[in-house]
C-alpha cells in the first residue's frame, strides 16, 4: 500500500498542466477567465463553456434586454404576477434574505431610482428632494410578492422595479465556477470588475492570490492575499461618480434614503461566494465604516477591507497587512 501510494503521488507530480487566459466582454464589462487544464484545447473549450454560461445568465437577469425575466417582472409591476424560472425565483428569494440580513442596505428594488440619479454624464442638475422622495416610494424589498407554488413574482406598485446590478456579476461568476467544477476542470479563476472566484490551485501548485491596491497610490499593490476555493468582491467609487459644486456624489445609492453614500471609497469582501460578497460589499458601502465593520464581525467566514474617504484602511482581524508597506 505504501509503494502504491508513492507511485500515485509521483504520477500526479509529473502531470503537466497549461494555463490559458482570455478576456471577453460580457454583461457590459470585461470578464477575465483563467483555466488550468491538461491541454490548451481543453482549456479553450472550457472558456467557451464559461462564456456561454454567462451569456445565458445575462439573458435572464438583464434589465436592458426587454425579453429577460427581469424586464417582464418590471413591465408587469402593479398589473399582474409573472411566472419565472426556478433560477430567477431562487435568486430573488436569496436577495430578499440578504436585504433582511443587511436591514435594507442591500435591496434589489433600488432600480426605480435609476431614473433620478444618472452617472453617464447626462445629469445636468442634482435631483430635488421631491424627486428623490418620489423615487424611494417605489423602493422596498418587503413589497416583493413571491408565490413559491406557482413560481411567480409580483411587484405590487406601478413604477416599482428590481435590478441585479449589485449581485448579478457575482452570481454569474459563481455559476461559471460551479459549471467548471461539475466538469472536473482542474483549476481556474474568473473575474469581472471587482468580482473574483477561484477553485483548485495554479499550475505551479500555489494558491491563487489577490492584490490589494494601495489607497494612496492605486497602481501599487499594498499586499497580496491568498485565495483558496474562495471569492472576493470589491465595490468602489473611484471611476463612477458625479461632481456638483465641488462635492463628489457616489454612484452607490442608499436605497433607504435615496441619496448617494458618503464616507467610503472602497470595500472588499472575502467569502466563499462571489454573489454573497457582491451584495455585502454594496451593503457595507451604504452602512458606513463603523456600522459596516460591526456588521461584518457578526458574520461567519467573511473578512473585509474598507478604505474610507481619507484613504485610511479599516479591516477585520483575519486580514493581515504589513504596516511597513
Amino acid at each position: 500500500m505504501l509503494l502504491l501510494f508513492f507511485v500515485v503521488m509521483l504520477s500526479a507530480q509529473e502531470k503537466k498542466y497549461v494555463t490559458i487566459q482570455r478576456t471577453h466582454n460580457l454583461m457590459g464589462t470585461n470578464f477575465d477567465i483563467v483555466i488550468v487544464a491538461e491541454s490548451e484545447t481543453a482549456a479553450l473549450k472550457n472558456i467557451d463553456y464559461i462564456v456561454n454560461e454567462i451569456k445565458r445568465i445575462e439573458k435572464l437577469i438583464s434589465s436592458w434586454d426587454t425579453s429577460s425575466e427581469t424586464s417582464l417582472i418590471n413591465k408587469n409591476a402593479g398589473i399582474q404576477p409573472v411566472k419565472v424560472s426556478a433560477e430567477i425565483f431562487d435568486l430573488i428569494k436569496r436577495s430578499i434574505s440578504l436585504s433582511k440580513l443587511t436591514k435594507g442596505a442591500f435591496d434589489i428594488t433600488f432600480a426605480s431610482m435609476n431614473t433620478v440619479w444618472k452617472f453617464d454624464g447626462s445629469l445636468k442638475n442634482l435631483p430635488s428632494h421631491d424627486e428623490i422622495n418620489s423615487s424611494i416610494s417605489s423602493v422596498g424589498y418587503e413589497n416583493i410578492m413571491l408565490n413559491q407554488e406557482l413560481s411567480t413574482v409580483f411587484l405590487p406598485r406601478v413604477g416599482m422595479k428590481i435590478g441585479f446590478d449589485a449581485i448579478g456579476k457575482g452570481y454569474a461568476v459563481d455559476k461559471a465556477k460551479e459549471l467548471m467544477q461539475s466538469k472536473k476542470v482542474f483549476a481556474g479563476a474568473i473575474s469581472s470588475t471587482g468580482d473574483l472566484v477561484t477553485w483548485g490551485r495554479q499550475a505551479s501548485g500555489e494558491k491563487w492570490i489577490y492584490g490589494i491596491a494601495n489607497p494612496q497610490k492605486r497602481e501599487d499593490i499594498l499586499t497580496w492575499l491568498p485565495l483558496d476555493e474562495s471569492a472576493v468582491a470589491t465595490s468602489d467609487n473611484y471611476k463612477k461618480y458625479i461632481v456638483f459644486n465641488g462635492e463628489k456624489y457616489s454612484h452607490i445609492i442608499d436605497p433607504r434614503t435615496g441619496y448617494p453614500t458618503k464616507g467610503i471609497n472602497r470595500v472588499s469582501v472575502f467569502s466563499k461566494s462571489a454573489e454573497f460578497s457582491d451584495a455585502i460589499a454594496t451593503a457595507i458601502f451604504v452602512m458606513g465604516v463603523k456600522a459596516g465593520l460591526e456588521f461584518a464581525k457578526q458574520l461567519d467566514n467573511i473578512e473585509i477591507i474598507i478604505v474610507d474617504v481619507e484613504n485610511h484602511i479599516h479591516k477585520t482581524n483575519g486580514i493581515k497587512i504589513d504596516a511597513s508597506n
